[in-house]
């Protein structure tokens, strides 16, 4: 399906009804809405089919970003996450969705947490997964010394300082993304557009968002996996320490990488599941 929002078109799935048969009535169940990672390698796609079981609770949207995925296409140069974030709203509003649960995961909890900053109060709850408020490059390689070693530590220097990298380098940094990493089958699965990669990694190391964490006034679950190392916990420590008081709760996932669910689902899907029950309560 495809929508026209904020001057775009995006493609977007659904899993799930949003009202229920209960009784002689009908019931309201919360929409999450997924917010894929990327920039310009990502899609909606290796959400599926593992996220299909929050149908069982809750209406299920998967949209692909702006420029991304199945989504229309623009000039590279103006693409942001800021736009983006508008987006959500925009989405949102367009279809009709009252109080989302946003799920965002890697980028897409860059996306989800500036949307969340940039419209208070819009959401129902935020799920900040595998993100990070701030870019800081030395965090990020010793994340992955510690998963790797000092060889792939420099080649993910090289690599997210905006250094050409062969594809069999960049494999020696993806395989320490945690325990599990998305199978060749879901990753051949994307609509990838190299073209916003190279925007997107550049909005990347410019990132600094901490100051606008307070202006989150949505209950936010921040989530990660001990053993991530390009989001790692000391990333979603910060975040949670930017939220004002009460907003936020900390979950760290031990036994986690960057795509928990595949590594310890027996851990993550409670976690999930408890936090849209108590947002959508």
């Amino acid at each position: 399906m495809e929508i026209e929002v904020n001057g775009t078109r995006l493609w977007f799935d659904v899993d799930g009804s949003s009202l229920v048969p209960a009784g002689k009535g009908m019931r309201s169940r919360p929409t999450v809405v997924l917010v894929h990672g990327g920039p310009g390698g990502y899609d909606h796609s290796y959400f599926k089919p593992h996220f299909a079981r929050l149908a069982a609770i809750a209406q299920v949207v998967y949209p692909d970003l702006r420029d991304h995925g199945r989504s229309a296409r623009h000039d590279p140069a103006g693409w942001s996450f800021e736009t983006c974030a508008d987006d959500i709203r925009a989405f949102c509003d367009a279809l009709g969705i009252e109080r989302p649960i946003v799920f965002g995961h890697s980028m897409g909890g860059i996306v989800s947490l500036l949307y969340g900053s940039r419209h208070p109060g819009h959401a129902g709850g935020l799920i900040l997964q595998s993100a990070m408020a701030c870019f800081d490059l030395e965090r990020l390689v010793d994340g992955f010394r510690r998963r790797g070693g000092d060889e792939v530590a420099d080649l993910a220097r090289r690599s997210y300082a905006g250094e050409d990298v062969s594809d069999a380098e960049w494999s020696r940094v993806y395989a320490c993304f945690g325990p599990a990493i998305p199978d060749a089958d879901t990753l051949a699965r994307r609509v990838r557009n190299p073209d916003v990669g190279d925007v997107g990694m550049e909005c990347l190391r410019n990132l600094d968002a901490v100051d606008l964490l307070r202006r989150i006034e949505s209950p936010t679950l921040v989530c990660v996996g001990d053993l991530d190392p390009v989001t790692p916990v000391s990333a979603s420590e910060e975040i949670f320490a930017g939220l004002r008081p009460g907003v936020g709760r900390l979950h760290v996932l031990a036994g986690g990488g960057h795509f928990p669910w595949l590594d310890v689902p027996d851990r993550f899907w409670p976690v999930i599941e408890g936090f849209i029950r108590s947002a959508a309560g």
